[in-house]
This record gives structure tokens, sequence and C-alpha cells, in this order.
């Protein structure tokens, strides 16, 4: 398997090679340069995500660029020095030096020079494959790096996604990481949607973005609706904590198979002017051509009621939530804030949500299926205890719940004894009063 990965691989640089010399016989050579043949595709990974996106040959060829230099360091190196055997400057080759690579990185110049050579016309043409509009950017899969002001914008360096990197070598999908440049953290569930326990009226709306997520396509695409209704669906949970919320959002991917992201806001918000800004674009930009939820916990730090003008600070705070109204209205896919007040949220926001849903403090019946789910099937509680009695007595969230009974299950392991003691409950019970400020007599 892996002779075969091997020779599909040598297959396509050696086309890139062909493509590269020809320019430089074309351009540099004595004698009439022969044109290279076309990419054969295989079996390669590289070959299936070209097809699936229907590239263009220039398209692939620019791709290829991107891509050599993290399969083969010395690629342009070697082809450079057949031309030019006693070293010197290429300065139409673009190019930069990386500060740990020691090959050359190529830029949006080189791909002008290997595709277009001195023709101006052609190389101005192929500097629209690095817009907005294309499919390189709408998908995230390569762009130019930023340059010093003042300098030639195709001289960035060209830079391509991890995750495509990733797929186009391997084969597998690699999850972005929390960082700086990603301010999210992908989170998941082994919990099922009959663990969730929540009243009716706040299961059929949350059913409703189920069947967003699973018919959206065809109400845009197939029914073309794409004008009439704007992409994305934006919809807020309320209510107190531990309440399901994060639970829900879970459940919401693992059902309809799309990656949830935690926005980690400590990392989006920043008091340097336009910092934030800039966090929240990388994230959007980085989601928007995947099917990802995002899902803004604790919303209120950024998503909050816009302050009246008093000074300079006010003014580019309530930049920030503008700029996230804007970016949020024009996202794709499916967006949830979490608070755990409602009347925190600016009204600007709200008005643009296609739900608003409640989540409540569970009612006595309701505290009553969490106890009986969240408890050990394997072990048997005391028999004095009344769960039903329980459930009546002590108000507490789903969250509490598994609180109390992690503590109560470790103090049974510990004490060695064969049933879950009802002491134990109450003593999990009273902490999680103490944790809320709230005084409990048992």
């Amino acid at each position: 398997m892996n002779r075969v990965i091997e020779q599909n691989s040598n297959k396509t640089l050696a086309y890139l090679k062909s493509v590269i010399e020809f320019r430089f016989d074309s351009d540099y050579g004595d004698s009439l340069p022969i044109p290279p043949k076309a990419l054969e595709f295989d079996d390669s990974h590289f070959s299936r995500f070209v097809e699936k996106h229907d590239f263009s040959e220039t398209e692939i060829i620019v791709l290829l660029i991107t891509l050599v230099p993290h399969i083969t360091p010395n690629f342009f190196n070697d082809i450079i020095s057949q031309y030019m055997p006693k070293g010197g400057e290429l300065p139409e080759f673009g190019g930069v030096k990386g500060k740990n690579h020691r090959g050359i990185l190529p830029t949006g110049e080189t791909v002008q020079f290997i595709l277009a050579g001195h023709d101006t016309e052609k190389r101005v043409e192929l500097s629209s494959l690095f817009n907005e509009d294309h499919a390189f950017a709408k998908e995230s899969i390569l762009y130019l790096g930023d340059v010093p002001q003042g300098e030639p914008i195709m001289s960035g360096k060209l830079i391509l996604e991890a995750e495509y990197l990733q797929m186009l070598t391997t084969g597998t999908i690699l999850k972005p990481k929390m960082s700086s440049d990603f301010p999210a953290q992908r989170i998941e569930t082994d919990m099922e949607w009959s663990d969730l326990i929540l009243n009716e009226k706040t299961f059929e709306q949350i059913k409703e973005i189920e069947t967003w997520l699973q018919y959206n396509d065809i109400l845009l695409n197939d029914w073309n609706m794409k004008s009439r209704i704007k992409p994305g669906y934006r919809v807020m949970f309320h209510g107190p904590p531990g309440t399901g919320k994060t639970l829900t959002a879970n459940l919401l991917g693992k059902y309809t198979q799309s990656d949830v992201y935690r926005i980690d806001l400590s990392l989006v918000v920043s008091k340097y002017i336009g910092e934030t800004e800039k966090n929240l674009s990388k994230l959007f930009d980085k989601a928007k051509s995947k099917d990802w939820i995002l899902f803004f916990d604790e919303a209120d730090a950024i998503f909050g009621k816009r302050t009246n003008v008093r000074d300079a600070h006010d003014k580019y705070a309530n930049q920030e939530v503008s700029y996230l109204l804007q970016r949020i209205e024009a996202h794709p896919g499916l967006v949830i804030l979490a608070s755990n007040f409602k009347s925190n949220i600016d009204t600007a926001f709200t008005r643009r949500f296609q739900s608003m849903i409640e989540f409540e403090l569970p009612t006595s019946t309701e505290r009553l299926e969490l106890w009986k789910n969240n408890l050990p099937h394997t072990i048997a509680v005391e028999k004095s205890m009344d769960l039903e009695e329980l459930a009546k007595k002590y108000e507490i969230t789903g969250a509490n719940i598994v609180n109390v009974i992690q503590y109560a299950c470790l103090k049974t392991i510990a004490g060695k004894h064969k049933d879950i003691q009802q002491s134990y409950i109450l003593e999990g019970i009273k902490k999680e009063y103490l944790k809320e400020g709230k005084t409990l007599k048992l």
C-alpha cells in the first residue's frame, strides 16, 4: 500500500516538475521547450480531492506549488540549480525563506512565474485565484500570507490550511486545536437524547434545529430559495446553569454528524483595539466552509447589551458587538448562543435569532427521571432511600444531580459499601447547595 502511495506521489511531483521546467525552457532555454503532459488522475488522496472540487489545470498546479514544500523541501532548489548551476538571484521566481524551513517557500509571484512567465496580462489574471470569491478562499483551502506595507501583495507566502495538508497527504481530516489563532475547542458527548430530560415545549424547539441541520441544503439548493432566505441558523439557549444547554449542543452535533466547537471567549475578547474583531474573523473564516456548530457559552461576555458612548472604550466595545452581529448574520452554519439570562443579551441580536429556547429548571417529575437515568445500574441504592421524595424535596438541576451521584458513588467505593448510602446522597446535595450560596438543613 505504501509503495502505491509513493508511486502516485512521484507521478504528481513529476508532473509539477515538468510544468516548471517548461517555463524555464520557454524563458531561458536554447531549444524548443517540450509542453508537459497532462496530469493523470489516480487513486491518491490528492487526485480524489481535485476531482471532487472539479479544479482546472491551473488551480491544480497552484495547489501543487503550495503543497510541495511540505513533501519535498528541496524541490524548487533542485530545479533552479539545473538552470543556475553557479547560483545567483532569480527574483522573478518569487519565494521566501522560512524561519526553520531551509528550502524555498513559494509565493503568489512563484505562481505567476510558473504559469505566466513574463506575460503581464496573464500574471494579473492569475491574481484572481486569491480573491475572496474563489473556491480557495471560500473553503479556506489556501491563501496568501500578509506582506509588509507597501510590498506587492503577490509576494505573500502561499499558505495551505493544516487540515487540507493532512487531507491531501494522508486522507485524514485534522481537527483544529484551540489556540490564539483558533479560540475554540471541539466538544463531544457519549450521552444520548434519552439522557436529556427537558419539558416537551423545549424538546419540540430543539427538534426544529435538528430539522434545519438535516434539510437546509435541500431547501436552499433543490428548492432554489437562496435568494429569499439568509444563510445559517441562529438560536439562543437561555436558562439557569446545569439545565442542559451544552449537552443539547453536543447532541445536535452528534446526531447530525457535525463537529461542535465551544468558543473560548477569554481568547476572543482583547483589550487592544481591533484585536477582538481580528480574533472573531479568524474563527468565522475557518468555520464558513465547514459543517460545524459554533457554540458561544456564557455569551453575555461579548454579546451583551451595548452601552451609551461615554468614552473611546465604549465606542470600540460597541463596534465589536456590531461586527460580531454582521459575521453571525452572514455565517452559513448553525450558531448557538448560551446565556443564563435572556435579558443580558442585546436586543439587536435577539431580533435576528430564528429561535429562542428557554431551558427551565426541572420539575420534580423531571428530576426523578434524572435521578433514575444517572444512578449506576450495576449497584443498588440503600433500601431506605426514596428517590421520588428526593426529587420533590430538593430543587436542583441535572448537572447538580450528576455531581451528587459522582460524589456518592466515590464515597461508596471508598467505604466499601454494597449499595449507595442515602447519607452520601444528602451530603452531596448539601455540597451543591453550598456551591451556589444556598443553605440546606438535612
